[in-house]
């Protein structure tokens, strides 16, 4: 049996969903491949909604962001159980997943459920339970996501010793945690459990955190960490871990130190899902971590086969990877009008406090030897802030010192990842700085820290006029 198609697009997460919708839009006949018996891949079921669902949870039920003003032992509820987050995870997932699927159907995309394998460039293997089909199409879209890298040093268990899509299988609270890998992954999940009372350990291999974002950040976010008593063990490598008798954990690291601990959390990396796709029959190659290298417009060395999302690699957002896919299948079908600047792609962590970010960091500036100049605005300076009870936030701007043009935006804080946007669309719309200081803002909001930021950059630049 044979079905032919213009588009198959194999995964069904954020990345493609939207090129598979955006297919369709251009009245294409669109055909979806889902390894899962549910929609959304890693993002709705494994990944992003249900970790940040879980941030969302922790915050409300621990209190967090209302101990500065109602006292350190405020709580939602004194005993905080895994199945009061997992409550609320579930809802969430069952929620998007409802959503996802009535809009692939209100746009005739026909879901195939399956592993998809190629035949050669045109032809796509479909295997279920039922057996095997053979579809074709001229188009075909690789949107696999990823998978928690794995580690014979680290021999995953599911009870105590986890990766980070087992996080919610955890049959209790851990009093204490060891987190292996200091990316975003490894942090989030360490803020998260700290700002529940549990005492983490976090180990990562290079000399500081998120090495991508700017240094001033980080390091007001490994503040935050120290103080809510988490243990940073940087510049230090995990030789093994092993299960003890009694049910715990240790990681012998190479500098011979041991952490002991009720769980073990396994975050470091991610691998690309390209094992059952037989990328060898069409010629597509994927690096050691499963990445597959794309062009600008996300083809593949085969013209007809494109592939999006976190299976191509950085940056490793949902947002992006959404709009990866909208590209591609514009592409794919001749479409040179959608267009996109990954410039101003903006990026959010999850941490607590947030972060998120845009443009230059004052590290790669001064590597371009760029005259730049920065501008911060503190939370605690801003009504909004008070009122919210966060008062250790902070937003920074980065500008050309003659020109004033915006060159990046840096904060963290609580509403970091909606705040950015401001910034992101004066900076993609060519603005300066004085943008910001000829604009009212809403009183009291947390917006008028572009205000206040951009007052105190344009004041260190007068002092040298």
């Amino acid at each position: 049996m044979s079905s032919v198609y213009d588009l198959i697009v194999i995964g069904s997460g954020p990345a493609g969903q939207r090129a598979a919708i955006y297919g369709a839009k251009l009245g294409k006949k669109v055909a979806l491949v889902e390894m899962r018996e549910v929609v959304g891949g890693a993002c709705i079921n494994t990944g992003t909604i249900p970790s940040k669902t879980m941030r969302e949870a922790v915050l409300h039920l621990s209190g967090h962001n209302y101990k500065s003003i109602y006292g350190m032992n405020y709580r939602v509820k004194e005993k905080i159980t895994m199945a009061d987050l997992a409550f609320r995870v579930q809802h969430v997932i069952k929620t998007e997943i409802d959503v996802t699927e009535a809009q692939l159907s209100r746009n005739n995309i026909e879901m195939l459920v399956g592993v998809a394998s190629f035949e050669d460039a045109t032809h796509i293997k479909v295997t279920n339970s039922r057996g095997s089909t053979i579809y074709e199409a001229k188009s075909i879209l690789i949107a696999t996501g990823t998978k928690p890298a794995a580690s014979t040093k680290v021999p995953i268990n599911g009870r105590s010793i986890i990766n980070s899509d087992l996080v919610l299988d955890l049959v209790n609270l851990p009093k204490t945690l060891i987190v292996v890998g200091g990316g975003v992954i490894g942090v989030e999940y360490t803020c998260m459990f700290s700002a529940l009372g549990v005492r983490v350990t976090l180990i990562e291999r290079r000399p500081r955190l998120l090495e991508f974002a700017d240094q001033e950040i980080v390091e007001a976010l490994s503040y935050h960490l120290r103080d809510s008593r988490v243990t940073m063990r940087m510049n230090e490598e995990v030789e093994s871990v092993e299960e003890m008798a009694d049910g715990t954990v240790v990681a012998n690291l190479e500098s011979k130190k041991k952490v002991q601990g009720d769980a073990l959390l396994y975050a470091v990396g991610r691998q690309g899902n390209v094992d059952e796709l037989n990328l060898a029959a069409v010629g597509v190659e994927s690096d050691a971590r499963g990445r597959i290298p794309v062009d600008k417009d996300f083809r593949t060395k085969v013209p007809n086969i494109y592939a999006v999302g976190d299976v191509i690699g950085f940056p490793s957002l949902a947002s992006v990877s959404m709009e990866q896919g909208r590209v591609a299948a514009a592409r794919a079908f001749g479409d040179d009008t959608v267009l996109s600047n990954p410039s101003f792609y903006p990026y959010g962590i999850w941490t607590i406090p947030e972060i998120s970010f845009l443009g230059k960091t004052e590290e790669q500036l001064t590597e371009e030897d760029v005259p730049y100049e920065v501008g911060v605005a503190y939370y605690r300076e801003i009504a909004r802030g008070q009122i919210r009870g966060d008062t250790t936030g902070r937003l920074k701007l980065v500008f050309h010192r003659m020109t004033h043009a915006l060159l990046g935006v840096h904060i963290i804080g609580e509403g970091a990842s909606e705040l950015v946007h401001i910034g992101q669309a004066v900076m993609s719309l060519g603005g300066t700085l004085d943008y910001f200081v000829d604009t009212v803002f809403n009183y009291p909001t947390l917006a008028e820290c572009y205000k206040v930021a951009a007052f105190n950059g344009l004041n260190r630049v007068s002092k040298f006029e």
